[in-house]
């Protein structure tokens, strides 16, 4: 490994920043987007009409953010080099009736989102953000970041069998939080939301909200190697792929021959099946309307399809020292060894022999290592955005990631080196 690629504690620190920074998807594009917005990006609505102009530009849509920079004299048929990510994680979402409890302690009712680690939940300070919908349509963003919540375990005394027969968690019973004492009253959780974010609660007709964990990010380890810390799937690849986005942009044009793009939606561990998920119409709106902003016509939107190559960026599974076992034996990806490309002949991943030779490719030109992962034939492997991007709109993909102990869990661990590493692979790759 090059000594100049060593690990950048600056980047790293500031993907702490946007850990903290993003405790929702909500949270998440609203500080993908200021990030742009210092690099000259700018908004454009979905309700008004698009003109051609060259530079950076963005779109946001709930949970999901798409932003491309088009440099000078790109033409309607240029194509499109894309960093797609995901800005949701597990966790416990509030339900719509919110208010519940029994023997004088009051709770807050939450509904399992996507494929949570339970146990992880248990014990910790939690805290409560997303955002709140008002009359008008209008929402605002919410985050009470400060102990709040809990969802307390049960004692040993009360359950003997939890050490030698392991934990059993009812999803419905036994996940519930607590956030004090005394009788339950209803509107009683939305009406301390509204006061924490200003509104009148009679203003407040929607809510999409969701306990965090409020413990900082940190390093650990004897030498500081490792970094531990909430939603680094997905906010991780989301930070660098930010990050890669905005640096590429201050390249000269001429030294673009496409329009880099970053892609983070929502929705990516519950199935991507919404109109802010990969799975939904909102990417291939986004590139057609800039296609036909530029006065191009469907067979120049063809064209652009045609050679335009996605980067699926989402974490995979570092080497487990206590479950080696459960790991192919011959793709052992370690953490801080650079980013992991994501291979699959079923079609879970998306990459292939051509995708293999883009990723080596960009890897070469930022001089970062890289390995490949690879699932153990008896169990079933996991998927992410790459084939469905690829499928619903025609597209190479292929999907990368750094990689990470503790996934889905409500702290997860990765090498402090793997995120600039990742970040550095995602600029070659959207540079060209």
């Amino acid at each position: 490994m090059s000594s100049s690629l060593r690990f950048d504690r600056g980047h790293t620190d500031d993907l702490m920043a946007f850990l903290m920074a993003s405790p929702s998807p909500y949270h998440a594009v609203a500080t993908a987007a200021a990030r742009l917005e210092k690099a000259g990006f700018r908004q454009v609505e979905e309700t008004a009409a698009w003109d051609g102009t060259s530079g950076g530009k963005y779109v946001l849509r709930g949970g999901a953010i798409i932003a491309w920079y088009v440099p000078e004299g790109a033409e309607a048929h240029t194509p499109y080099r894309i960093v797609g990510a995901h800005t949701d994680s597990p966790n416990l979402r509030v339900k719509p009736l919110p208010d519940t409890g029994v023997h004088g302690w009051r709770q807050v009712a939450v509904e399992i989102y996507g494929g949570t680690l339970l146990n992880t939940w248990l014990d910790r300070d939690l805290g409560l953000a997303g955002r709140i919908s008002l009359r008008g349509g209008t929402h605002r963003l919410v985050n009470i970041d400060r102990p709040l919540l809990r969802v307390p375990q049960l004692a040993v005394h009360l359950d003997r069998s939890a050490n030698p027969d392991g934990l059993k968690l009812d999803r419905q019973k036994h996940m519930q939080p607590i956030w004090g004492l005394g009788d339950v009253e209803e509107g009683d959780l939305i009406r301390f939301v509204a006061q924490e974010a200003g509104v009148d609660a009679e203003d407040v007709i929607g809510w999409d909200l969701m306990p965090h964990p409020v413990e900082p990010p940190a390093y650990l380890g004897r030498d500081r190697e490792l970094l531990a810390g909430p939603r680094m799937d997905n906010l991780l690849s989301v930070h660098a792929a930010t990050a890669a986005l905005a640096a590429v942009a201050e390249q000269p044009d001429a030294e673009l021959p496409h329009i880099p793009v970053m892609a983070a939606f929502d929705h990516e561990e519950n199935g991507s099946q919404s109109d802010t998920g990969a799975d939904g119409p909102l990417l291939g709106t986004v590139l057609e309307r800039s296609v036909f902003a530029r006065g191009g016509s469907y067979e120049d939107r063809a064209r652009a399809f045609a050679g335009t190559i996605c980067l699926s960026s989402d974490t995979g599974h570092a080497i487990h020292p206590n479950y080696a076992e459960r790991h192919d034996p011959t793709h052992h990806p370690v953490v801080n060894g650079g980013p992991i490309l994501k291979v699959n002949v079923n079609m879970r991943y998306a990459t292939d022999g051509g995708g293999r030779a883009v990723f080596a490719e960009a890897c070469r030109k930022a001089d970062v290592p890289w390995q490949t992962f690879v699932s153990n034939n008896s169990m079933p492997c996991g998927t992410t955005i790459g084939p469905i991007t690829a499928a619903r709109h025609g597209i190479q993909t292929v999907d990368i990631g750094a990689p990470i102990l503790s996934m889905h869990s409500a702290r997860e661990l990765c090498g402090a080196d793997d995120p600039y590493l990742l970040a550095n692979a995602l600029s070659a790759f959207l540079a060209g």
